[in-house]
C-alpha cells in the first residue's frame, strides 16, 4: 500500500511517499489532491525516520541516509543512482565524469536523463552532479534548490561532517 505525507524543509514543502514501508519518493511540492498521482492516501504517521534523517541532514548532522528505499527504474537508471549515491557529501562530479565511471563518456546525456527521473530527491543526491565546468545545470527541484544544497554541504558549519563522511567512504575530503 502506498501512503504519502508532505513535510516542511528549508527548501519548502516536500512530499514523502512510501510503498510497503519503504521510502519510494521525495519530491518538491504538494501533490494535487484532485489528480490521480498514485501516491496513495495522505497520512500523518509512518515517516518518522525519514523526517528525522532529513532534519538531521538540514541541521548539518547527517551526510547520508540510512533508510529502507524502493527505487523503481530501468537497470541503467538504477546504476546511475547507485553511482550518484557514492559521491561523497560536499563533493561534486560532472555528468561526463559520471558517464565515464559507468563505462561510456558518450552517455553523459543519458546520465542526465536518468538523474532527472530520480524519485528520491536529496536522499539520492543528484544535486551533486554538475556541468563539466562546475556549472549548476538541471535539477528537478530547481537550480536554486541545487545551489542551496551544495552551499549547505560545502559550508563551514558542515566541514567536520565532510571530513567524517569522506573518511568513512575512504576518499580525501
Amino acid at each position: 500500500m502506498r501512503i504519502h505525507k508532505s513535510v516542511v524543509t528549508p527548501l519548502g514543502i516536500f512530499t514523502l511517499a512510501s510503498e510497503e514501508g519503504a521510502l519510494c519518493a521525495v519530491f518538491p511540492g504538494v501533490p494535487d489532491p484532485a489528480a490521480d498521482h498514485g501516491l496513495g492516501r495522505i497520512v500523518e504517521d509512518g515517516f518518522e525516520e525519514a523526517e528525522l534523517q532529513l532534519s538531521q541532514y538540514f541541521a548539518g548532522r547527517r551526510c547520508c541516509f540510512e533508510l529502507d528505499l524502493e527505487t523503481k527504474g530501468t537497470p541503467f537508471q538504477r546504476r546511475v543512482w547507485a553511482e550518484v549515491s557514492a559521491i561523497p557529501y560536499g563533493q561534486t562530479c560532472s555528468y561526463k565524469e559520471l558517464a565515464i565511471r559507468l563505462g561510456d563518456a558518450a552517455k553523459a546525456r543519458s546520465v542526465g536523463a536518468a538523474l532527472s527521473r530520480n524519485p528520491l530527491n536529496i536522499v539520492i543526491p543528484t544535486h551533486r552532479v554538475v556541468g563539466s565546468r562546475g556549472s549548476l545545470t538541471g535539477y528537478s527541484a530547481g537550480i536554486d534548490s541545487k545551489r542551496f544544497l551544495l552551499e549547505h554541504e560545502g559550508s563551514e558549519s558542515t566541514a567536520a561532517l565532510r571530513v567524517q563522511c569522506a573518511a568513512a567512504a575512504g576518499v580525501p575530503a
